[in-house]
C-alpha cells in the first residue's frame, strides 16, 4: 500500500458510468439531471483517459455510452471506496 501505480507498474481500468451522478435523495426513482450532457461527459472522460495514459501508460477503458458488464476480483487485504 505504500507504492504508487507507477512504482508497481500496475494497470488502470477507467470505466465511464454516468449513473454515479444519480440523485437518490427524493422519491423512489433516481434522477440524473445533475449528470453532464452526453457530449461533455464524453469529452471529460476522454481528457481523463489521455491524462492517465500520459502518466501511467497501461490504461484500458470501457466504452462510453455502452452497456457493459464489469466484474472485480480484489487481490489484497483492503478495498477503498472513494467518494468526491
Amino acid at each position: 500500500m505504500n507504492l504508487s501505480l507507477t512504482q508497481t507498474q500496475g494497470e488502470l481500468l477507467l470505466v465511464p458510468q454516468f449513473t454515479l451522478a444519480a440523485d437518490t435523495h427524493k422519491g423512489s426513482r433516481p434522477g440524473f439531471s445533475t449528470a453532464a450532457p452526453r457530449d461533455l461527459g464524453r469529452q471529460l472522460f476522454d481528457t481523463l483517459v489521455q491524462a492517465a495514459r500520459a502518466r501511467h501508460g497501461r490504461v484500458e477503458t470501457g466504452v462510453f455510452g455502452a452497456h457493459m458488464r464489469v466484474s472485480l476480483t480484489n487481490d489484497g487485504p483492503v478495498t477503498f471506496w472513494l467518494e468526491s
